[in-house]
């Protein structure tokens, strides 16, 4: 098989992998396997569409592995967040707004209520732009069968799908206020960035001591939690990065040696924070890699 040809096509299975299975991990190991099998086909000239194939075989694996994911997460101590993407490097095919929105984590969440089915469907159809007759040979499903499953999916979704900040200027402009406002710990101008109403997630997995096992309402308790973070923070020498996490603002915090230690994802409506996602679950991050300006001190020897 052509190098140049899994250099095109592995962004956009990821792509396809990610917001099936809401893990960076698994993706990966969903589109390494469909690309043994697309180099098996190929080997026997059975490929006339690999971009095609391609999809077809990371959808039909993604479903297996939601499959037997659901009961695991069900076991999930406290609350269950997806793994954070922190650049966009791997998802080359989410150009537009809409394809970036549903990279992020409210909406990754959101899927969660869907069957792997109905999950496959609605992001083939309304995110890739797949026409019925190709979803229906890709899930093995009746064409008849898989509107409806689509129209049912729409329907969930556009009752309860995230609204986002139009402006990625405002998003980024307030991201940099919030963060201001917590390293210096001024409550007064970080409560004033918060909506009333909003709720911070926390995801430790039950694997780091003293993280938040239930969301946190309202203004007053997300406040002081977060104030609360950057103390700890100070203490503990945490390098805080800005960045963009799953198409929203947010933030990576690194361990003095360099080691990811949280991801935070910022949900911004009409100007305030309405939700904050944090993620400390070191098996959901380590696939971040060090921070690269630890790296760089460490080489120059400073």
């Amino acid at each position: 098989m052509d190098a140049s040809l899994y250099r095109d096509l592995r962004p956009y299975g990821f792509s396809i992998a990610y917001r099936m299975l809401g893990s960076a991990s698994e993706a990966e190991d969903v589109v390494q396997e469909a690309f043994l099998r697309l180099h098996r086909a190929a080997e026997e000239d059975e490929i006339q569409a690999p971009k095609s194939y391609l999809a077809t075989v990371v959808t039909r694996l993604s479903i297996d592995r939601l499959r037997s994911a659901r009961a695991r997460r069900e076991q999930y101590v406290g609350t269950w967040l997806p793994e954070p993407i922190v650049t966009d490097e791997k998802l080359e095919a989410a150009n537009d707004a809409d394809a970036a929105d549903s990279l992020s984590l409210a909406f990754l969440v959101l899927l969660e209520s869907l069957t792997p089915v109905e999950r496959a469907v609605f992001l083939l159809r309304d995110v890739f732009d797949y026409d019925y007759a190709e979803i229906a040979r890709i899930v093995g499903k009746r064409e008849a069968n898989v509107r409806q499953i689509a129209a049912r999916a729409r329907r969930h979704v556009d009752e309860r799908r995230p609204r986002f900040e139009a402006s990625r200027a405002e998003r980024d402009e307030l991201a940099e206020r919030f963060f201001a406002a917590a390293s210096t710990r001024d409550r007064a101008a970080l409560a004033e960035l918060l909506a009333p109403d909003v709720v911070f997630y926390g995801d430790g997995g039950g694997k780091v001591r003293g993280a938040i096992p239930q969301p946190v309402f309202g203004r007053d308790r997300v406040a002081r939690l977060l104030l609360g973070f950057a103390q700890t923070g100070e203490e503990l020498g945490l390098r805080v990065r800005l960045g963009a996490v799953n198409g929203q603002p947010g933030f990576v915090v690194f361990t003095p040696e360099g080691a990811p230690y949280s991801v935070l994802a910022l949900d911004i409506v009409d100007g305030v924070v309405v939700a904050v996602r944090s993620i400390v679950n070191p098996d959901k991050i380590r696939h971040i890699g060090a921070d690269p300006v630890t790296q760089s001190s460490g080489r120059d020897g400073r």
